[in-house]
């Protein structure tokens, strides 16, 4: 059975790319029928959090990544960590290193001022039984590293292909640091041993570690995993991702207002096609049509443009409910609702997000684009007022006010009917009205259809907010 694992670290929110790396394991899992796990690494004792840790899982939700077994906790898994040290000393293939870090530090500035490849040697390899003896004594920290056998290590990756790596290229790495808790390259292999991982998908710039973690699987005499080292996400300029460029944590887009069905079809294709062609994409068919022979070996780059006009696409095929249920916390974040207008105004809140809905990218924009239907504390647009408002037409506007107020039926036909016949008698266009109507009703210069929006508001609302304009506006 097919068993893979997304393993971030607490140290900091849920990166986008650890988020897409994670989304392509689930997806794998579900499409071969097998079991996605959610292990923390939290070795780093100084930076993780419970904090960074609950964001991790509350973002893993939000995207819909549920896990089939965890979360792991490294933390709670020191023992067996040690454990499989301990094997590795008794069997000679690990030592004792007694190097504190400024020694290590010293020697390796030693050798890089003399233009030479760092190196770790193999000083504690060679000590003495007397040696060995008085560093016990005066109780020096010891971590313990592996002893780097001879020959070549080689690996098949699903996208790169054959690797191979000349062992006498790398140093006797550390397994256990001298505070007792394991170095990464230990640690993952020793989980994704004991949690009989098949495959390991992650960022390609693991594959550096790869070589290491094969010679402890072999060492420890366990076949290891099939390894897929994903492309890396770039920033429009090539570059790696970073926070310079834009926000880099799952959290942020969900603040924003992006929708997690997009969020997830968009994140699917950075790295990956179904090869059709086809870009909006439910769950359902990414699961039913990926696979890893479809990942490319370049970066992906994250365009954030592309990304906005997905969301909106999605915004725009939501019903009612769904508008509901996805904008209202962002109204209410933004203090255009509270809980009694959301119970009493339902339907009519259903009503005005159905008609912002074309024009909005993200769920933020309902307020940003809609915050007139729920205050009367709105912005003018400074630019639309010098365009649109002057004495002639502010005066025509009081006019047409009176004629809406005596309305029985405060319907759009209605409206439209009456803004036009009042254009038409008074010999001018009916846009010279419509753009100053919109202009003192929302404060905006475009918008949903005006009579539309003028009906959703409402016949009080309406003639309100022409008569206080007029009384504070100096032309």
């Amino acid at each position: 059975m097919v068993r893979v694992r997304i393993a971030p670290s607490p140290t900091g929110y849920l990166h986008v790319g650890t988020a897409r790396t994670a989304l392509y394991n689930w997806l794998f899992a579900k499409k071969n029928g097998g079991k996605f796990i959610l292990r923390i690494e939290d070795t780093d004792i100084a930076r993780s959090t419970k904090e960074m840790t609950d964001e991790i899982i509350k973002s893993l939700k939000w995207l819909g990544l549920t896990w089939d077994e965890g979360p792991y906790f490294q933390s709670k898994r020191l023992s067996i960590y040690q454990k499989y040290a301990d094997i590795l000393l008794k069997e000679n293939k690990a030592y004792y290193c007694y190097c504190t870090s400024e020694e290590i530090a010293e020697r390796k500035k030693k050798v890089m001022s003399e233009k030479k490849a760092w190196k770790n040697a193999r000083r504690c390899l060679y000590l003495s039984e007397k040696e060995k003896e008085n560093f016990e004594k005066e109780n020096r920290p010891k971590a313990v590293r592996f002893l780097v056998p001879e020959g070549v290590t080689e690996f098949i990756d699903e996208i790169h292909g054959s690797i191979k790596k000349d062992n006498k290229d790398l140093e006797d790495f550390v397994l256990m640091k001298s505070d007792n808790t394991p170095s990464y390259n230990f640690a993952v292999v020793i989980d994704d041993m004991d949690m009989h991982i098949t495959h390991v998908i992650r960022g390609d710039d693991h594959i550096a570690n790869t070589p290491k973690q094969i010679l402890l699987y072999k060492s420890l005499g366990f076949q290891p995993p099939k390894f897929v080292h994903l492309p890396l996400l770039l920033a429009e300029d090539k570059s790696k991702l970073s926070k310079r460029h834009d926000a880099v944590a799952v959290t942020d887009y969900r603040e924003q207002g992006y929708l997690k069905e997009a969020f997830v079809n968009f994140l699917s294709l950075l790295g990956w096609s179904p090869g059709d062609g086809r870009e909006i994409m439910s769950v359902e068919e990414l699961i039913s049509a990926f696979s890893l022979n479809r990942i490319i070996k370049r970066g992906a780059v994250f365009d954030t443009k592309k990304l906005m006009w997905m969301n909106g696409e999605y915004i725009t095929k939501m019903d009612g409910e769904a508008l509901f249920k996805n904008a209202v916390p962002f109204l209410k974040r933004d203090k255009l609702l509270d809980e009694k207008t959301i119970e009493e105004k339902r339907e009519w809140i259903i009503n005005v997000l159905l008609l912002l809905k074309g024009r909005v990218k993200l769920l933020s924009d309902f307020s940003k684009l809609g915050d007139y239907f729920f205050t009367d504390d709105f912005k003018y647009d400074e630019e639309g007022l010098k365009k649109y408002i002057d004495k002639d037409r502010l005066n025509k506007l009081l006019l047409v006010k009176e004629r809406l107020d005596r309305l029985e039926l405060f319907s759009k036909e209605e409206i439209e009917k009456t803004v036009r016949k009042f254009a038409a008698e008074s010999g001018v266009k009916a846009a010279f009205l419509i753009h100053p109507l919109r202009m003192v009703v929302t404060g905006n210069q475009a918008g949903p259809g005006l009579f539309e929006v003028l009906e959703t508001l409402g016949k009080e609302k309406v003639v309100n907010r022409i008569d206080k304009f007029s009384k504070i506006y100096i032309i």
